[in-house]
């Protein structure tokens, strides 16, 4: 193009447009009509003299990167006609030198489908252009409306991310490389786009650890003929061998694993790149009809097991079982010539290119309304972005779920599930429904009960096991690994605390009409900020688990009515000021006969006041701490309770030391529930040993069976924690029991 002139770009950047723009006249002109090229030349110009391509604020270049991007997309990712006009036509939709309506009579509705969905993510992204933006998730959403409008941006990454190595502005450097390194490689690595992921990888490394980076750089290229030259004679043998036995037509080509690569086994390794064998890999690509690709690829791996000892353990089967995003290969590692191991991978033409390029290769030879991993894809990239409630939980599950390997593992029907390495049976459970998934109490996976945080292997039959008793609970966040699983429990977390404070807020309500008060919104709202809550549904559900009491509220209310009690109001609004939790303790008054049940509360004071939280049921034995209310009060939960270990996090000032002391003279209501087989006379077996107990009586039993096994919630008075554990050992012993725990 003449257009460009040298006043407006330098020598390098002429040289590079003009390489960009012959590959793109030779190889992508084909996919459009004579008309259609002009008609896109004559747009180009058009922008190019109206401004809409521009340099932007530093300094790249818009044509340069839009014409690389282009060529990126169909000679690294295969997309067709509407992606490349997407990215060549936008910025004049975007700048108003056409209507969408004129590129959809001249190109089509995909083309100007596509325009419209970049539009929208671009005109976000211009609100919200930051990783540390909450905001920023809707964003993300709108990405998967079209896959292809992923890989645009993915595409505008890359170049941009080549073009920065000649940009001295470091910030914006160092902000483009931390949002490609938290979200575009991640999905690339999802969307099998394997090659340009690997450099994304690469330059990250570059800009974020340039020594590191130069120095493997150097010694690679130092080492490289002597590599060269054991890739050859490791390749050799394979090809005499092979040509000799069959009459496959193939290919053999060594590679070198990327910078990134190197560098992540250096720091897992803990050592140096002399100590590192496996630097490369062979590949070995066969050329046959899709019919005859898994034989000749298990031939092929016969052959070179045959020459080379196979080591069992790194082998890896995705042509049976390919992965989710359609990657296909066979991989195995072999001890070759000098001692060194050497991984070989072994797939089609065909296999190949979709390694390279991804799903959009897939589309080639299965199209893109049939092909279903794009589906599964987009999928799991929704489950990630759609409910997730901070900006670190987002990045957390993308560089978690997304990059994950993947196991297999089969139903008792005979279903094949596909779930990350890692995932548990509580994860296996959401992935079959969600209403599976929340009712969860363990599985069997072979002949064998386990539980629910029990790690699946590739290959494992499950088959889960529910009670409609069960509810999800707050550690099972840290059982999961799949944003599916994490997602639903965060759900059904929150339903039960809005039903929770629902009822909390009756119970406030109920309470402030028999003192004759009429409950005004907005002073209760001041209560509740007064009270150090930020949400009412978290205060209503305290109140509701007992966390919170009635009689703390009242005297809060009280407080800002009256203005008499200055000691009270002070401590009101200590959240604000820790030390003033340590004058209030010296102020609490007994309001209990302590007798010989007796709580020893932070540096030797006895005889406060205090109450046995209702979330965790503490009891004599239990180690305790206690929290300070906002009345003065002390609250006694058990070290272990969800609740302290949240109020720790938000009030570390509120938490006081707590034990026991002396001897128990007090009575505790514990629940416990058994899980085990629906045999006859198990439930009296159990009753009968509650009752022998010493100091331990059976209050209630409520037992629920189905499909041979029962869930039981025992209600039972003992004395202190030695009791109850004796209890609960003695019960395990009952024949067909087969969990006994203490809820709550």
């Amino acid at each position: 193009m003449k257009i460009l002139s040298k006043e407006y770009y330098n020598n390098e950047e002429l040289g590079q447009f003009r390489k960009d723009y012959l590959y793109l006249a030779e190889s992508v002109r084909p996919m459009f009509t004579t008309s259609e090229w002009r008609l896109t030349r004559k747009y180009v110009v058009s922008g190019i003299n109206s401004g809409a391509y521009n340099r932007d604020s530093h300094g790249i270049s818009l044509l340069l990167k839009n014409i690389q991007i282009c060529r990126v997309l169909h000679e690294k990712v295969g997309l067709k006609q509407p992606s490349i006009l997407t990215v060549i036509l936008y910025p004049l939709v975007a700048s108003n030198c056409v209507d969408i309506s004129e590129i959809n009579d001249n190109f089509g509705d995909e083309a100007s489908h596509l325009i419209s969905c970049m539009s929208k993510v671009m005109s976000l992204y211009a609100q919200h252009g930051s990783i540390q933006d909450e905001n920023f998730r809707r964003l993300l959403i709108s990405f998967a409306e079209d896959v292809r409008v992923i890989i645009c941006l993915i595409a505008d990454r890359y170049v941009l991310m080549k073009m920065l190595n000649h940009n001295n502005d470091t910030d914006y450097r160092k902000h483009v490389t931390e949002e490609c390194k938290c979200l575009y490689t991640p999905i690339a690595h999802r969307l099998g786009l394997y090659s340009i992921k690997s450099e994304l990888e690469d330059m990250c490394v570059k800009y974020e650890n340039r020594q590191m980076f130069d120095m493997i750089a150097s010694q690679l290229q130092q080492t490289k003929k002597s590599r060269e030259l054991y890739i050859q004679s490791f390749i050799e043998p394979i090809e005499q061998r092979i040509k000799a036995t069959t009459d496959i037509k193939f290919s053999i080509k060594g590679r070198t694993k990327s910078i990134s690569s190197i560098l992540n086994k250096l720091n897992a390794q803990n050592t140096t790149l002399d100590k590192i064998y496996d630097l490369f890999a062979i590949r070995i690509i066969i050329d046959a009809p899709i019919e005859k690709e898994k034989l000749q690829c298990w031939q092929i791996y016969s052959i070179v097991t045959d020459m080379y000892v196979p080591n069992p353990k790194r082998m890896k089967d995705w042509i049976s079982i390919p992965k989710s995003n359609g990657y296909e290969s066979l991989h195995v590692t072999v001890y070759g010539p000098e001692q060194r191991w050497v991984e070989v991978q072994i797939r089609s033409k065909r296999m190949d290119e979709v390694a390279e390029k991804g799903l959009a290769a897939h589309w080639k030879y299965k199209g893109i309304k049939s092909e279903g991993a794009a589906d599964l894809v987009m999928s799991s990239i929704r489950e990630v972005l759609e409910n997730n409630t901070s900006l670190n939980e987002l990045k957390k599950d993308f560089s978690m779920e997304l990059y994950q390997e993947e196991i297999f593992v089969f139903t008792p029907n005979g279903e094949i599930r596909q779930l990350p390495k890692g995932a548990t049976v509580l994860d296996f459970a959401f992935h079959i429904h969600s209403r599976v998934g929340m009712t969860c109490v363990g599985a069997k996976v072979g002949n064998r009960n386990v539980k629910i945080n029990h790690q699946l292997k590739s290959g494992d039959t499950v088959e889960i096991i529910t009670n409609p008793q069960q509810t999800p609970k707050q550690d099972w966040l840290n059982i999961v690994v799949t944003s599916k699983a994490r997602n639903r429990i965060k759900q059904g977390i929150k339903e039960i605390e809005n039903r929770e404070a629902e009822t909390g807020k009756e119970l406030l309500q109920r309470r402030f009409k028999n003192r004759k008060i009429d409950l005004n919104e907005s002073d209760i709202s001041k209560v509740i900020v007064k009270m150090g809550f930020k949400y009412q549904t978290h205060f209503y559900h305290a109140l509701s688990i007992g966390e919170l009491s009635v009689e703390d509220v009242l005297k809060v209310w009280d407080d800002m009515h009256s203005h008499v009690a200055q000691t009270d109001a002070r401590i009101a609004n200590s959240e604000h000021k820790a030390e003033d939790f340590d004058l209030s303790l010296n102020t609490l008054h007994q309001s209990r006969d302590t007798g010989s049940d007796v709580l020893v509360i932070d540096k030797d004071l006895k005889g406060i006041e205090y109450k046995l939280a209702g979330c965790c049921h503490p009891i004599y034995g239990d180690n305790v701490v206690g929290f300070v209310s906002v009345s003065g009060g002390i609250r006694i939960h058990r070290a272990d309770c969800i609740n302290i270990k949240n109020l720790q996090e938000q009030y570390p000032y509120r938490i006081v030391k707590a034990k026991w002391s002396g001897k128990s003279g007090s009575q505790y209501s514990i629940t416990l529930r058994v899980v085990g087989h629906d045999d006859i006379g198990i439930v009296s077996n159990i009753s009968s040993i509650i009752n022998k107990e010493k100091d331990t009586l059976l209050r209630s039993i409520n037992i629920d069976s189905n499909a041979g096994l029962f869930n039981g919630h025992l209600t039972i008075i003992v004395s202190d924690l030695s009791s109850l554990t004796a209890v609960i050992k003695k019960i395990k012993t009952v024949k067909g029991v087969r969990h006994v725990e203490r809820v709550n």
